[in-house]
């Protein structure tokens, strides 16, 4: 296992300063989110917050998905390489998440459904309260049965913006002849 510190920097998005950490031997995401760069690193797992952060100038194929995510290429980030704890639900449901395409949602009890545990709403739930990587892993993409937005991490107000971000670049390609 590296010892080598994690690469973190922030990244300009339509729902704010995302931050991310991303192991530098790999370019793997292993963090991200709205929120600063020392909360994402709390969230690491033991064998990641060890190795430590170093804040880096955004480089490297991450900060390029992000910025033509922010750009309007909205399957930018389907591409960018992510790890996180979990177990297999989890590891599905994080897998599902990632096949919503953008500017669609799926309720919770879909996700469960499809990640093949139909009676495991709440487990859906918690799929989406832990992922570490958001925006790249789409939580923000799951809504309550009722439609309604629902729990998000880093506050409803973001995940409406995600949201609002990818229905407008969508309906701005529909418009397109």
């Amino acid at each position: 296992m590296s010892t080598t510190p994690l690469d973190a920097f922030v990244l300009p998005t339509p729902a704010g300063p995302l931050s991310v950490l991303v192991t530098p031997e790999d370019d793997v995401v292993r963090a991200s989110g709205f929120s600063s760069l020392d909360d994402q690193a709390s969230r690491l797992a033991p064998d990641l917050r060890v190795r430590g952060c170093r804040t880096v100038p955004p480089s490297g194929p991450v900060a390029e998905a992000v910025a033509a995510y922010a750009a309007g290429r909205l399957d930018a980030l389907d591409d960018v390489v992510v790890a996180q704890p979990g177990g297999p639900f989890l590891q599905e449901a994080w897998r599902v998440m990632r096949s919503i395409p953008p500017g669609q949602t799926l309720t919770y009890a879909e996700l469960a459904a499809k990640a093949g545990r139909p009676a495991a709403v709440r487990a859906a739930g918690q799929a989406c309260a832990r992922n570490l990587v958001a925006p790249f892993v789409p939580c923000h993409r799951v809504l309550r049965s009722d439609g309604t937005l629902g729990g998000y991490f880093f506050g409803p107000e973001t995940k409406q913006r995600l949201l609002d971000h990818e229905r407008a670049e969508q309906a701005d390609l529909r418009r397109v002849p």
